[in-house]
């Protein structure tokens, strides 16, 4: 004969079945079947049970990354203007390097017009080929500049982090002094001592571009040192270069990738402005600041018109760079992630 506390469960279990059934009309609650369980009788998942699976990682951040338009555009507007660099001329021949033959075959200064879309310049150049050609080099400037001072600075900033005490003391305080002089004057400081050419601009902007990210990457490090699997890692005696190298860095992928993007535009920036100053690529090699420095120059004589090509050229592409590192950081982000 079952007892009082026996009558008690049995009587609740019943009421917290009814209130259940009375809840889901025309539903019943197989006697196998949890009440917490995350599916219902017909496999579905009941609001608020499990959550639904999205997809992979990657998918994910491709789906963030899409609902952002103005990052798409900024994405087919990079892709658009390295074909149009570096697969144009093969398409658009033009003679950029010799200016005594550029001048026999064409005017100078002449405007838009047949054989000359978008007109020549002082120098009998071609003003489209020589965007391209321009272009051509800025960009390569501005991707190896990011991904050299991106390099350094990711293992730097790593390292510093990692071991911290007196070694990250002494490592960030180099790095502040070197942030307390400005970028641009560093470089144009640079420029002149030693003899200009395209891998002294890459290595030149590389030398005062790896600062941020190396920061950045120390901040993360601080975080990341004190997780479980770090420790976890120490204790079975694995080496610290190890721990840096697989399990500090590639846990900061998110803001290297998103750092890497912006420093391609920091980069084109900073060899505009030594073009533009006139410490560019010397000539027949050119670059998008050194055609701005032309063309102001013909500005005042009445040409102002030739200035708005390049120059659209610099601003589709720096703020294209822009738009695309603000959705990375937002894809990668995992808060904003879609569950």
């Amino acid at each position: 004969m079952p007892t009082d506390k026996e009558r008690d469960r049995s009587g609740s279990a019943w009421s917290s079945r009814a209130a259940t059934e009375e809840a889901i009309p025309g539903s019943t609650i197989p006697p196998s079947q949890s009440l917490v369980s995350g599916s219902g009788p017909d496999g579905t998942t009941p609001a608020g049970g499990e959550a639904v699976s999205t997809g992979s990682l990657f998918r994910q951040i491709v789906s963030v990354f899409i609902e952002n338009k103005l990052a798409v555009v900024g994405l087919v507007v990079i892709v658009g203007m390295v074909l149009f660099c570096f697969v144009g001329p093969f398409f658009y021949h033009t003679n950029q390097v010799n200016a005594q033959n550029a001048l026999l075959n064409s005017t100078q200064n002449t405007g838009p017009g047949a054989g000359h879309p978008v007109g020549t310049d002082s120098s009998g150049f071609d003003v489209l080929g020589r965007i391209m050609f321009g272009g051509k080099n800025s960009l390569i400037v501005g991707f190896a500049a990011a991904i050299v001072a991106t390099l350094f600075g990711v293992v730097y900033g790593a390292v510093s982090g990692f071991f911290g005490g007196w070694v990250d003391a002494l490592m960030m305080r180099f790095v502040d002094v070197l942030l307390s002089i400005p970028q641009l004057f560093l470089v144009i400081v640079l420029a002149v001592i030693f003899h200009t050419s395209l891998l002294l601009l890459i290595v030149v902007i590389a030398l005062v571009a790896w600062l941020v990210p190396a920061r950045l990457i120390r901040g993360e490090t601080l975080t990341l040192r004190v997780r479980e699997y770090v420790q976890a890692v120490k204790v079975m005696g694995g080496k610290r270069s190890r721990i840096v190298l697989r399990h500090i860095i590639p846990n900061t992928v998110g803001t290297i990738v998103v750092n890497a993007t912006f420093q391609v535009a920091d980069a084109i920036l900073l060899i505009s402005y030594l073009g533009f100053l006139g410490l560019g690529l010397p000539a027949p090699q050119t670059d998008w600041g050194s055609m701005l420095n032309t063309v102001v120059s013909d500005a005042g004589n009445g040409y102002w018109w030739k200035i708005y090509p390049v120059g659209a050229a610099i601003v589709l592409v720096v703020v294209a760079f822009n738009f695309v590192g603000d959705a990375l950081r937002d894809a990668l982000e995992v808060r904003l992630q879609r569950r």
